[in-house]
């Protein structure tokens, strides 16, 4: 659906999935049965649009033999559609009494209610070392850091459906020009394209943002051949610590290196140094971690912390 043009229409994103006129099921009906009312702490916005559902589904393909791991199931609007779908879902929530209702409202064998945190969630163990794929309402606060718990994993999905929020998605797809350490976290590991935009209305309680579904067709290992993954994210985050400035001089204050120095490493990568992080394509920055790697032990080059928050902003 294209924005609109009328005059003193406002526009909205192009592949808007419009919810259904009357939401279904009703949110509100089943937490007053339940005794329960939304938790701002933890972020809780319960999925209401079957139309919405439904782009989920056809992004998923699912097949019967498949293995799902869905987080924030939340009421369970997904997760009925899953387990008509799919062999197994293991459904992971935060919120003991939801998960607690789900349990209780879907009871079936293919069903395993699972209350944990995801970003501390033991991927392999629970997914038995398994192929799986992951279908995600990822709360915003934490949309991140559980996205890299499973990409990160040893035992990561084969595909992976998320919801998260329109800029944060904007940032997974975004191509040499517009990249981030969202962008290179989430195409390191796979290939992202959002599949549909999802209005405020569509949830209940309705956020104050939009949010987007994202499809990651996740690659069978890492799109750039790392020996040390952590230092390759630390040479990016320094890229990206001043991304207003040239990468001499970025990559120079997150390295804690001298300007000669970094200018040095650019080059030595074939990259001019006058650039800026936000235009180097993937595998420039596997370009740069190598030189960076050769010439470090003869350049004063401090290599700092090895963390590196790769999928965050």
């Amino acid at each position: 659906m294209k924005p609109s043009r009328s005059s003193g229409a406002r526009s909205r994103p192009t592949g808007l999935v419009e919810p259904s006129a009357t939401p279904s099921p009703s949110a509100k009906a089943i937490l007053r049965q339940l005794g329960l009312s939304p938790r701002k702490a933890l972020g809780q916005h319960f999925l209401v649009s079957q139309r919405v559902v439904a782009v989920i589904l056809k992004a998923a393909a699912l097949e019967p033999s498949d293995t799902v791991v869905e987080v924030g199931p939340g009421l369970g609007i997904v997760t009925q559609e899953l387990v008509r779908s799919a062999g197994r879902v293991i459904a992971v929530e935060l919120d003991s009494e939801l998960a607690s209702a789900l349990e209780q409202r879907l009871a079936t064998e293919r069903l395993t209610m699972l209350c944990a945190d995801a970003r501390q969630l033991d991927v392999p163990q629970v997914t038995e070392g398994k192929p799986y794929k992951l279908v995600a309402n990822l709360p915003y606060y934490a949309a991140s850091p559980i996205l890299r718990r499973f990409l990160e994993s040893s035992n990561p999905p084969t595909l992976a459906v998320v919801m998260l929020q329109r800029e944060v998605a904007k940032n997974m797809v975004a191509q040499p020009g517009d990249m981030s350490l969202v962008s290179v976290g989430v195409q390191l590991y796979g290939k992202p394209a959002i599949v549909g935009y999802v209005p405020p209305s569509a949830f209940y309680p309705p956020p104050k943002v939009t949010s987007a579904i994202v499809r990651i067709d996740v690659y069978p290992k890492p799109a750039l051949d790392l020996d040390d993954i952590e230092a390759f994210f630390q040479v990016v985050r320094a890229g990206f610590s001043a991304p207003r400035k040239q990468l001499r001089n970025a990559l120079a204050q997150g390295l804690k290196a001298s300007p000669v120095d970094a200018e040095a490493l650019l080059k030595g990568a074939g990259i001019d140094p006058q650039r800026r992080a936000e235009t180097l394509a993937l595998e420039e920055w596997g370009t740069l971690y190598r030189s960076v790697k050769e010439n470090s032990a003869s350049l004063d080059i401090s290599r700092g912390s090895t963390s590196s928050p790769r999928t965050e902003k």
